[in-house]
């Protein structure tokens, strides 16, 4: 039984399915409150989840729907219990195990490797400053113990003990570090660094964006119901990951509102820099000759499906990918769903470092999101340490192009 048969036989065996004539409504799994339409009328049954639209085969509510409707039509009034098996996928435990159990002292050395980076700006005259790199560090650190900035401050004191800071920063200097635009660069370059090794293994990748939810609300009257509402307040991350390791390669944070179109360009400009791109795949939010043009210009192939109102009337380029999207389904579609990859990298930064923001200001937050996917992606070099057997080297292009500047 395939897994689309076998999600199907569940949906049928615990959610209950509404009849219209031939017309069932079947509810999502993954999105609470949304139906798909399924019509058993016609010579083939269709669907309206995104699933069957695009590949056309039979998804998992047209399964359910089936299974119902065997269930329903047995003479006897009884019914059949199909055994599944549960697919399983191998896992390395040697190497998971041992990147476990050594992650937090390893993602302390990666990120001092990280940090010794950072130049630190001159000072003129007043009180001597922290040195921007034990800021930073201590940053990124804060974010990934989890907790808050006091009580962080203990295992910064540690870090301080093996000397990966100079001098522990007070948690009111880390606040005030986090609201300061001026860390966003630095944070984003340390994200990019961090990526630069594993650019043996990467070579295709994913883009896609997902909301933080800030601790801030908005607050309004509403006329109609005559009493105050209020919603969480939430920035955006669109970011570029690669779907083997799931490292992430470049990052944006914008407010909630931007769509996610115009971020591929600079999204896949940054990945290019320091590594090969040679497939690009996101969903339909990206289709656009602008996307098209950008992924073929760095020399990738864009595996992006087109909506179903798109037509072959265009360029060149778009009348070759449409073609190639309807007409080589079986090859387009393993390609496509490495997306999915990208959003298994948000659920790893969620589940890991949290979904929700502590910090008050829209600069603080955007920094504490880049912060997340800084310890994400040192989290992701400590199992390919193990896993893959690489040995990480941060700014090794920079140092050789210093020194070639100054032997010129």
């Amino acid at each position: 039984m395939e897994a689309r048969e076998q999600r199907g036989l569940e949906i049928a065996a615990t959610v209950k399915l509404r009849r219209k004539g031939g017309v069932w409504t079947v509810p999502s799994q993954s999105k609470h409150g949304r139906m798909y339409q399924v019509d058993v009328q016609g010579a083939a049954p269709t669907c309206s989840c995104p699933d069957h639209e695009t590949r056309r085969v039979k998804c998992k509510h047209i399964h359910a729907v089936e299974f119902s409707i065997r269930r329903e039509t047995r003479p006897d009034g009884t019914t059949t219990v199909t055994k599944t098996v549960r697919v399983t996928y191998s896992q390395n435990w040697p190497a998971y195990n041992a990147a476990q159990t050594h992650e937090k002292e390893r993602v302390a050395e990666l990120l001092r490797g990280l940090c010794d980076g950072i130049s630190q700006p001159q000072q003129g005259r007043g009180r001597p400053r922290l040195p921007l790199s034990d800021v930073v560090f201590s940053a990124v650190m804060k974010v990934f113990t989890t907790v808050s900035g006091r009580r962080a401050t203990c295992d910064l004191r540690e870090c301080e003990a093996k000397g990966h800071v100079a001098r522990t920063p007070h948690y009111n200097s880390i606040f005030n570090y986090l609201e300061n635009p001026k860390l966003t660069p630095i944070l984003k370059a340390l994200i990019e660094e961090s990526a630069s090794p594993l650019k043996a293994v990467e070579s295709d990748f994913a883009v896609d964006s997902s909301g933080f939810a800030a601790c801030t609300y908005e607050r309004w009257y509403d006329a109609k119901y005559g009493k105050m509402r209020l919603e969480h307040n939430w920035v955006k991350a669109h970011l570029m990951c690669g779907v083997k390791t799931n490292i992430v390669t470049s990052v944006e944070v914008t407010g909630p509102d931007d769509h996610d179109f115009p971020y591929l360009p600079p999204l896949l400009k940054t990945t290019a820099k320091k590594l090969s791109v040679a497939e690009v795949s996101a969903d339909k939010g990206y289709i656009g000759i602008n996307n098209l043009e950008a992924v073929v210009a760095a020399g990738a192939v864009p595996y992006i499906p087109f909506k179903s109102n798109a037509t072959g009337k265009g360029s060149e380029l778009w009348r070759k990918m449409y073609h190639f999207y309807q007409f080589n389904r079986s090859e387009f579609l393993p390609k496509y769903h490495k997306r999915s990859n990208v959003e298994s990298t948000f659920s790893m930064i969620k589940a890991k470092f949290g979904a929700s923001l502590r910090s008050k200001t829209a600069t603080a937050q955007m920094n504490e999101v880049l912060c997340k996917v800084v310890c994400h992606n040192l989290c992701v070099l400590v199992q390919s340490i193990y896993e893959l057997g690489i040995a990480p080297t941060f700014w090794a292009e920079t140092l050789v192009a210093q020194q070639k500047s100054l032997e010129a």
